[in-house]
Parts: C-alpha cells; structure tokens; sequence
C-alpha cells in the first residue's frame, strides 16, 4: 500500500549513512513498502563531479546514477524489513545488465525508481530505472546484502 509521505533528506540521513557528497537521494516520493520506491535526485551544476565530467558538457555520471538507485534501494530495503534504526547498513553486491540512454545534466530531477526483485532477510535484488521526465536515462539489475557496520 502506498503511503502520502513527507520523506526529505533529512529523513533520508536517518536512514542511510551517506552523506555529502556521496548522498544521491534528496527525497523520497512515493514508498510502497516491500515493492517499489519513487525518490528524486536534484541534479545541481555545483556538484564537484561537474568540474571534470564533463568541461563545456556536464553530464553526470552513469556510475553515479547506479549509486543513486542504489540508495533509493537501500531506503526501500531497510523500510520494508523494519530496519531503520537498527544500525544494519545496505551493501552493494552486484550490478547486472546497466545501461545508460539518455544523459543527465544539471537541472535536472532525476526519478529514482526501484522495485524489489526477491526479498530475504540478508539478500535482496532490485531492478531500478532512473528517469529524466519520461526519459529513460538508465536502469540495472543489482543485488545488495543487509549487515551490521564494520567493527572499529
């Protein structure tokens, strides 16, 4: 069931641990716990990765916006398995099948959306489709595992 949600970023720190510059996610939309999540990206030229990708045409990149749906991801797993504020971290394991067809430039809201493929207590796998208007401008398969941080 989906829920009206008043998810920002500042939700999203309480759930994730990335943080600037590596936090990709800026709000989340729509939830449908244990399906699928809708969050957004604002893609803003002050980003530093602007400054060599590239000069005279930033475009960001398509490694990032995987990482972007990865999060998205991660804030749909620890939703749906009852893990916010657990301490549990969400870890890439794979990424399958990536494609990047449209570029994404400043200005741009990038869609973030992701649905659970299989769901386990420790191993999940998502598809994600990211989204410039209706442009697709990439999707992939990926796996992550659910685990407790590193010991310090």
């Amino acid at each position: 069931m989906s829920e009206a949600l008043d998810y920002d970023v500042t939700k999203v720190m309480a759930v994730l641990p990335h943080r600037y510059p590596m936090l990709l996610v800026d709000r989340v939309e729509e939830i449908v716990k244990d399906e699928s999540i809708r969050a957004i990206k604002a893609v803003s030229m002050n980003e530093g990765f602007f400054q060599g990708h590239f000069p005279g045409r930033p475009i960001m990149p398509g490694v990032l916006i995987v990482e972007a749906l990865a999060q998205a991801a991660g804030v749909l797993a620890m939703e749906s398995l009852g893990l916010v504020d657990s301490g549990k971290l969400v870890y890439f394991m794979a990424i399958d099948g990536a494609k990047f067809r449209n570029p994404v430039e400043p200005g741009c809201l990038l869609s973030l959306n992701v649905e659970f493929v299989q769901k386990r207590a420790t191993v999940c796998k998502f598809a994600g489709k990211a989204m410039v208007g209706d442009k697709l401008a990439a999707e992939a398969n990926f796996t992550a595992m659910i685990a407790d941080p590193p010991k310090s």
